[in-house]
């Protein structure tokens, strides 16, 4: 009787152990253990979570690392970002030493690249840090570790900055969009050359961070510690905890935010601590040069630094919130003359653009080190410690400087300035050396000519309109021609209304879009001018940039950024060489319309009505990402003004809503109608204005509500779209579609709420009504300018064919 019970007990420790065993390897993986679909690693403390997942409203699969110990999965680490899992089943294992990700079929998707000898001794381990390594097994080193490899998240222990040793740089690059891991347009980088770091969209810098030459001080100093490492070998900031107990992440949003977030366990959710940028100060170099950002209940002003005068014809040297000329000396610097310094306290450094560090002198020592060197025009501490020894030296023109009210800004920068009592000599020595400037007027014409080609603004008065004057700057016109290859019709992209529109370099290597007058274009000064005054204003991700003007004798060109994906009119489908877009991008470019024109309507200083909103007039970047343009036609509101009567109706047949096209009224919700017609002419990929259906005469509102009514509106989707999206999400935009094409404009919705709908599947959507102008057959391409009853077709919107 007692051997069956020693057999059963001997079964029951061989299970303990090989349970035991299970779970010592559950963190990590080696050659014979592969890793499928449902299985994951967890970090040996419960931190950590390695598996397959797939985004929300995305059938697509990638390898990624998440918190663990938590209700909300927050992904922190993506494999193949780049390189999805469609629709197929992925592996996860170790061949030849390499971490690999295979598909159903075997094909390799994703690899650690790291070949090595010992394969069969290699494992992959999951720490309680969230790092995912590859090792030999009962090593200390590693062979690839994920830490070197950052997306878009920052745990402590990680590195922003670079290895000069190897050449490796670690930076988080944003995800495409929330449900879109692929990279973005959005990075967070360590500068080389500066102990700073910078959120750049492509190669243009949006934000730079606090320079800390030495150590780091925050409010938060309870709860992180800051590290800043910065040297001949290598360059970076990363961060610890205090209590190891407390969960935290920095993030790159897919909109430009750096966010920095810890874990309340009470209320079981993430708390935001900051977010930058943060207001308009945080905008890079928001000022222009030598100038600093003062915020004031939220309005940004700008102010000229000490011993600098604004660039504008003014005399002041207050700055308004949309000037970035910046400032430039009263006088130049001269050692012969005695001069001093000013200081400034709590602010941000400047960009360290051109500078030194010395770690040996005092403050006194480096105040005399400046003054010895003409080209020194700053200079502040590099060091925390009371001996205050160590400094730092600033040559040409000091940018990005706001006020701080926080920790950050215990700095003190010290300007340098004409000392007290020689402003006066200094001024007489500048009077003379204009007169003898004076004598000859071929050199004032080339002095003139240089200023221009520096680029100086071009100021325009707006009284008449209750708004600020403001510059913009100018570009050459010999210099637009030779960008343009002399306007030949190999770089001309387009023609509308206004005229052409070329391509060009500037050069700098910076592509540039040029809108240029034609003498025979029935828009002129007035829509020239409306569209400088309101663009030039707007900052938005999704507004087309301006970036200056040309007015010289009869010329009047508009340079903008280049847009290489051309317009969205290419791209709906069935239109001669269009591409046919996947939903994704599709409906990406729906909510970046609608965010630009909530922009416009709400979120900028004035209230904006676009008046011509359409498919044509909606630009893509490199990724896709939707601009609107082409404000020639736009108008303001006041405070409290909600609609204005016209005479004078301009805009495009199929896009104008009926109570502008019939009685000329225009508000906010003119352009909601306009944005309804985009979201069905996007979903279905065609245009209202071309659009025939052998069964009816109705134009595409019209066939939508017809489908609708019939309980058919899934017919409308675009056939030649991929053959797996979320249906709940389309019907959706066909149903926003027609709330914004209702007739009556007080039954459409805001675009605030029209955001709202489309973000969120637990906002109540309307049933639609009627819609406005669903019967008409409209002739293709035409634009419209009325005046009063008279009704006759003008061409005086753009319709560009390829990028610009």
């Amino acid at each position: 009787m007692r051997f069956p019970l020693c057999c059963t007990l001997l079964r029951s420790l061989l299970a303990l152990l090989l349970m035991l065993d299970y779970c010592a390897s559950m963190d990590s993986l080696n050659q014979s253990q592969p890793m499928s679909e449902g299985e994951t690693l967890i970090s040996a403390g419960g931190k950590f979570e390695l598996g397959f997942f797939s985004p929300d409203n995305s059938y697509k699969r990638y390898l990624g690392i998440w918190f663990y110990n938590i209700p909300s999965r927050t992904i922190v680490w993506v494999a193949n970002r780049n390189k999805p899992l469609d629709g197929s089943r992925g592996l996860l294992k170790i061949e030849h030493g390499t971490l690999v990700i295979q598909d159903n079929s075997g094909r390799v998707i994703w690899s650690s690249n790291t070949l090595n000898q010992s394969s069969s001794s290699t494992i992959a381990k999951l720490l309680d840090s969230g790092n995912l390594v590859l090792k030999y097994d009962n090593s200390e080193s590693y062979l690839w570790q994920s830490f070197d490899h950052p997306t878009d998240t920052l745990l402590a222990g990680m590195k922003i900055g670079w290895d000069f040793k190897v050449g490796m740089e670690w930076q988080l690059t944003s995800w495409t969009s929330a449900e879109d891991p692929s990279q973005g347009q959005f990075s967070y980088r360590m500068d080389p050359h500066a102990p700073q770091a910078k959120m750049l969209e492509g190669n243009i810098t949006l934000y730079r961070s606090f320079i800390h030459f030495g150590s780091i001080r925050t409010s938060l100093d309870k709860v992180f510690i800051p590290i800043l490492v910065y040297n001949s070998q290598e360059a970076y900031k990363t961060y610890d905890l205090r209590d190891q107990k407390t969960l935290s992440r920095y993030l790159v949003n897919y909109t430009g935010k750096l966010q920095h977030y810890i874990w309340n366990s009470q209320a079981l959710n993430w708390m935001q601590l900051y977010e930058f940028p943060g207001d308009s100060c945080d905008e890079y170099a928001k000022c222009g040069p030598n100038a600093v950002c003062i915020t004031v209940n939220t309005v940004a002003t700008c102010k000229c630094l000490p011993g600098y005068v604004s660039k504008s014809s003014q005399e002041s040297d207050m700055l308004n919130l949309w000037y970035s000329g910046g400032c430039t000396r009263k006088s130049p610097l001269n050692c012969s003359v005695p001069e001093a310094f000013e200081q400034m306290k709590r602010v941000k450094l400047p960009d360290l653009l051109q500078f030194e560090i010395n770690s040996s002198m005092n403050l006194k020592e480096c105040e005399k080190v400046c003054l010895r060197n003409c080209s020194c025009n700053a200079y502040a501490s590099s060091s925390d410690s009371r001996s205050r020894r160590g400094c730092g030296f600033w040559f040409g023109d000091l940018l990005d400087i706001r006020e701080v009210n926080n920790d950050d800004g215990n700095d003190i920068l010290f300007i340098r300035v004409v000392a007290s009592g020689q402003g006066s000599m200094r001024k007489r020595w500048v009077i003379a050396a204009t007169v003898v400037l004076s004598v000859s007027s071929a050199i004032l014409c080339s002095w003139a000519t240089w200023r221009r080609r520096k680029g100086q603004g071009v100021r325009f008065d707006a009284h008449d309109r209750g708004e600020e004057n403001f510059e913009l700057p100018t570009f050459d016109a010999a210099m637009i021609s030779q960008a343009t290859n002399g306007f030949s019709g190999s770089n001309k992209i387009g023609e509308g209304g206004f005229g052409p529109v070329y391509k060009g370099e500037l050069p700098n290597g910076q592509e540039i879009a040029v809108k240029r007058l034609s003498e025979t274009s029935r828009q002129g000064l007035n829509e020239f001018k409306n569209e400088v005054m309101l663009i030039a204003k707007l900052q938005h991700r999704n507004l087309v940039k301006l970036l200056g003007c040309c007015i010289e004798g009869e010329e009047r060109m508009l340079v903008y950024e280049y847009m290489p994906n051309g317009s969205l009119d290419t791209f709906i489908c069935n239109t001669t060489g269009g591409s046919c877009l996947v939903w994704r991008r599709r409906f990406n470019i729906i909510v970046g319309v609608a965010r630009g024109l909530l922009y416009l309507h709400r979120d900028s200083r004035l209230t904006i009505i676009h008046r011509d909103l359409k498919a044509s007039n909606v630009l893509l970047d490199r990724k896709m990402n939707p601009k609107i343009s082409d404000f020639g036609m736009a108008r303001t509101f006041g405070e409290e003004q909600f609609l204005e009567k016209t005479k004078r109706i301009v805009g495009t047949y199929g896009y104008m809503s009926p109570e502008y096209a019939v009685d000329g009224i225009f508000s906010i919700k003119s352009d909601v109608f306009s944005f309804g017609v985009l979201v069905l002419e996007i979903v279905c990929g065609r245009r209202n204005r071309e659009f025939h259906h052998p069964d009816h005469h109705f134009n595409l509102i019209g066939h939508a509500w017809k489908l609708w009514v019939e309980g058919k509106a899934q017919e409308l989707i675009d056939e030649q779209m991929e053959d797996s999206f979320p249906l709940s999400e389309v019907m959706r935009c066909i149903q926003v579609g027609l709330l914004c094409v209702q007739k009556c404009p007080e039954d459409r919705p805001t675009m605030s709420y029209v955001l709202l709908m489309l973000d969120s599947e637990s906002a109540t959507l309307l049933p639609p009504r009627e819609p406005g102008f669903y019967l008409e057959r409209i002739p293709y391409g035409k634009s419209i300018i009325i005046n009063r009853a008279e009704y006759s077709a003008n061409e005086i919107s753009e319709t560009l064919l390829e990028g610009r």
